[in-house]
């Protein structure tokens, strides 16, 4: 039965037969049938018999009961619902405002809504799209380089694939068998520290080179004014956080206007709301960090009547299990290699590379961590720090800034309290994944209603599109399930392990080879491909290595970034060139991508000498 020459056939068939152009998911069943046929080959037993239908029944069971799958789809319909509800045309105009006197401000407006929408819709297709539609024409009329502008959409638009809630995170966190909660809190930083690493490139790339960006014209800095704030500038203050509150307490002016500078005492009311957000939204987040580390924390110890000891003293345990359905990998490599033990004084790759091993039975209960050692003071200094530009701000508030503010507060904020609620009800473990997923898709629905932007032809449209991507999904996971069984039994998963072992590698250099593998697969493959076909051969492998399986499945989420920017099949390219102006080339838009996988490689190199970026997160909220 077992043929390891035969297996890695069927490794390297897989790959020339989607680079012809067949589809992924019935390419891999197609082959697993095959070749698992001949596996199981008997000539004594009817062809009917064979075990290879067995296995695609038990595989596809298995990824139909797989309850962590079930987010998918929400999240998926969550982002379809924004993205037809046309939410996001005036979040790019209200952020272009408030960052028009920066170097190259439309790429960064197009790059910071970019990630927002990202991160809320999770689709790069739709995002890129979205975004070409709505920022390539007008950076193009003002001057801007060609490149600078088809990159900035390419490589922000993948952001939402990397920044959770993300659709690739689930997907490789069913097929290895891991947490998807402890996952996302890996993936936050290091996604948001690549989008900021982007962030530096554009504004650098501007200032070394004004020609790229040329700065806007004064026209188009001019904020619009409405007569309502003239008429409140000119009658109360200039600064408009005093106006604010002196029309609050003294509305006769106002209220007895020309009926085109005329406010109602409810709109005075919601202005100085609207002045006061800036300060709310500071006081909550303190607040919410404050009561997280200390009072919530300090319940958990006293429900669990255990000492308290610092993070300096005693490794972190856990404080807020994450909530979890069943996960079960659905792959047959994820279980342990047998091979030669590590050697004790083998180097860590990371400080918790066992931190996903379950506990025994007879494990004495570890002591509750107490908040990290001078928290108080780096909290003291952080509120102090936010204060001062508190009060800097409402200094420099005067009706451009406020005009800017509410627009912000319109187009930015409901959408912003959506994520954050979704992301916090998941990192937190009040929520499973797939209950988060349902609240965020319900508050979508809202939001598209509120905006009044979501008939029902677009509804059905969403529907219908969220069909067709969570049905290629599950076809995938199935064919993979498939694929990845067949490999084994044919003996190709233990001849990779023991040509890997056999080269006698170290940690570091077992993390590059891996990494490097998964970086030039990205060029011809996309990253669906690469999760379910070759990840699960790597997955064996960590534990030999003592590397951590966060850490290292972060670092193949930042690589897949290269998967979409990455000639011949980067298909954000393709996505942008089909709503691009007629003179956009496909090499121009090859040419503004190129840069940023450079930078996908700096952020890999940054994650890896500092491991504290990726695990620290997840450490801090579940222990490890």
């Amino acid at each position: 039965m077992s043929d390891p020459i035969l297996g890695l056939a069927m490794l390297s068939l897989i790959i020339v037969v989607i680079m012809l152009g067949f589809p992924t998911a019935f390419t891999l069943m197609g082959l697993g049938m095959m070749f698992g046929f001949a596996a199981f080959y008997d000539p004594a037993q009817s062809w009917t018999a064979n075990k290879v239908f067995t296995l695609m029944v038990q595989r596809t069971f298995g990824g139909m009961t797989n309850d962590v799958l079930l987010s998918i789809p929400l999240f998926v319909l969550m982002g379809y619902v924004m993205e037809r509800g046309a939410l996001v045309d005036k979040m790019f105009y209200s952020i272009q405002l408030a960052f028009r006197r920066l170097p190259a401000s439309l790429a960064v407006a197009t790059l910071i809504v970019c990630t927002f929408w990202g991160i809320a819709s999770g689709l790069v297709g739709a995002v890129v799209v979205l975004m070409g539609v709505i920022a390539m024409k007008p950076m193009l009329n003002a001057g801007y380089d060609t490149r600078l502008a088809a990159g900035v959409i390419t490589a922000g638009g993948t952001l939402g694939i990397l920044i959770p809630p993300s659709v690739m995170i689930i997907v490789y966190a069913a097929v290895a068998g891991q947490s998807v909660v402890k996952l996302y809190a890996a993936a936050m930083v290091p996604g948001f520290f690549l989008a900021f690493l982007y962030l530096v490139y554009i504004i650098g790339w501007a200032l070394i080179n004004p020609k790229v960006a040329p700065k806007l014209p004064p026209e188009q800095l001019v904020v619009p004014i409405p007569p309502t704030i003239r008429f409140l500038r000119d009658n109360y203050a200039h600064n408009m956080l005093v106006a604010s509150f002196k029309a609050l307490f003294s509305p006769a002016k106002l209220m007895n206007a020309p009926a085109d500078t005329r406010l109602s005492f409810a709109k005075i009311f919601k202005n100085v709301l609207a002045a006061l957000t800036p300060l709310a939204l500071v006081a909550v987040t303190m607040w919410g960090v404050w009561w997280y580390v200390i009072i919530h924390q300090q319940n958990e110890r006293d429900a669990l009547n255990v000492p308290v000891v610092t993070e300096l003293a005693q490794a972190a345990t856990s404080v807020a299990e994450p909530v979890e359905e069943g996960l079960v990998s659905l792959d047959a490599t994820s279980n342990n290699i047998k091979s030669k033990e590590p050697e004790v004084d083998a180097p860590l790759v990371a400080l918790d590379a066992a931190a996903g091993d379950a506990p025994s039975a007879d494990a004495a209960p570890e002591a509750a961590v107490g908040p990290p050692e001078n928290f108080e003071l780096y909290f003291g200094l952080t509120c102090i720090l936010f204060g001062l530009l508190l009060i800097y701000y409402y200094i420099k508030l005067d009706e451009e800034q406020f005009e800017i503010l509410k627009l912000l507060i319109e187009s930015v904020m409901p959408l912003g309290v959506l994520t954050l609620l979704v992301l916090a009800v998941i990192l937190l473990g009040i929520t499973t994944a797939t209950e988060s997923a349902a609240v965020g898709a319900l508050g979508a629905f809202i939001l598209a209603f509120q905006a009044g932007t979501l008939n029902f032809e677009r509804t059905k449209q969403a529907v219908f599109l969220t069909a067709k991507t969570t049905s290629m999904v599950c076809w995938l996971f199935v064919g993979s399930a498939l694929f990845s069984a067949v490999f084994t039994i044919l003996g190709g998963q233990t001849l990779i392990e023991k040509w890997v072992l056999m080269l006698d590698l170290t940690p570091i250099q077992f993390m590059l080879l891996s990494q490097a593998i998964i970086f030039f697969l990205g060029w011809p493959l996309e990253w669906t491909e690469i999760i379910v076909i070759f990840v699960p051969i790597f997955l064996p492998l960590l534990a030999h290595f003592n590397i951590d399986p966060l850490l290292w499945g972060t670092l193949v989420f930042v690589n897949l970034q290269a998967a979409f920017l990455s000639p011949p099949v980067a298909m954000s390219a393709f996505y942008l060139k089909g709503v691009s102006p007629p003179g956009v080339t496909l090499n121009q838009i090859f040419a503004g991508m190129m840069p940023y996988m450079f930078i996908v490689i700096a952020c890999m190199a940054f994650m890896y000498v500092w491991p504290g970026m990726t695990l620290w997160l997840p450490k801090f909220l579940y222990g490890g």
